[in-house]
């Protein structure tokens, strides 16, 4: 069976990534190229275009590929074969990095969702955090803004912390004021983090719980290299995190993957290949040249 080419994008809030994949049905999937662009304050179609500059290296026409598929909130890309929903995207990437995965995690800038998988990879399960940004990447940049850290630095300055300082887990308002009382107070940098950590793995172990999510739970989007969230994340399904309220534990472990915050465009384009070789052996490929497909 022939390789297939395909390309996946994911237009988040604050990020698109971009993935090309080459596969075959059977075989692991070679990624070949990866990018993350900011979005920032530029035009949302010129970081889709930078985007996919940067992950094909320039050497990849759009029509080359046998599809292109995206996730998020990819209007923008026009020249799309077709498109998933999010927690398929992540889900179907969840289980590229780990076979064994029972679920994800995306953590994403504005809102975070559990997925609960079953042995084959079906999505079966998921739960989403309310509109409350508390549990969010936007929020804990806004704070590491707030106590001059840079972003990468924030999951080893977490984890150094002897004596974390607990926050709101409810509000985002309410949390970034108890970070300003805890700055004039003298509390640590590295206590204030762990709180913050904390405050928010509470809120995802609660997601993992709601569903019923056991084993090994991967972790992806914008938090998913961040070592300070991964340990707190740990900790409170273990029972702890939140010294005056801990909570049931958990039988789950958090795993990540250095390229975790790429699933959404790798399940993407691993989605596409899929697609389009069932299209192809169905004879119906021709239903590509009609206009984008909305995916599963």
């Amino acid at each position: 069976m022939r390789e297939h080419l395909t390309l996946g994008i994911d237009v988040g809030s604050a990020a698109v990534k971009a993935a090309v994949v080459r596969s075959r049905a059977g075989d692991d999937a070679t990624v070949l190229g990866t990018s993350i662009q900011r979005i920032r304050r530029r035009e949302l179609r010129e970081v889709i275009e930078a985007a996919i500059a940067e992950a094909t290296g320039g050497r990849i026409a759009n029509e080359d590929f046998d599809y292109v598929a995206t996730t998020g909130e990819a209007d923008a890309v026009e020249f799309r074969t077709g498109h998933f929903y999010t927690i398929t995207a992540h889900a179907r990437g969840a289980l590229h990095f780990d076979r064994e995965a029972a679920g994800a995690l995306d953590v994403g800038s504005l809102h975070a969702r559990a997925i609960r998988l079953d042995p084959r990879g079906k999505v079966t399960g998921q739960r989403m955090t309310s509109q409350c940004a508390s549990g969010s990447g936007q929020f804990l940049e806004n704070i590491a803004r707030y106590l001059g850290v840079p972003i990468e630095d924030v999951g080893e300055l977490s984890r150094s912390a002897r004596t974390p300082e607990m926050v709101s887990g409810i509000c985002a308002v309410l949390a970034e004021t108890d970070v300003i009382n805890m700055v004039s107070r003298g509390i640590s940098t590295a206590d204030i983090l762990k709180g913050i950590h904390l405050s928010i793995a509470g809120r995802l172990v609660q997601l993992v719980r709601a569903i019923g999510i056991e084993g090994r739970v991967v972790v992806t989007g914008g938090l998913a290299t961040d070592t300070g969230l991964l340990t707190a994340l740990q900790e409170c399904a273990e029972g702890g995190g939140a010294r005056k309220r801990p909570g049931k534990a958990v039988n789950v472990q958090f795993v990540t993957h250095p390229d975790g915050v790429l699933a959404g465009a790798l399940g993407a384009a691993l989605l596409g290949a899929y697609r389009h070789r069932q299209l192809e052996e169905s004879g119906r490929l021709a239903m590509l040249m009609g206009g984008a497909e909305v995916g599963g």
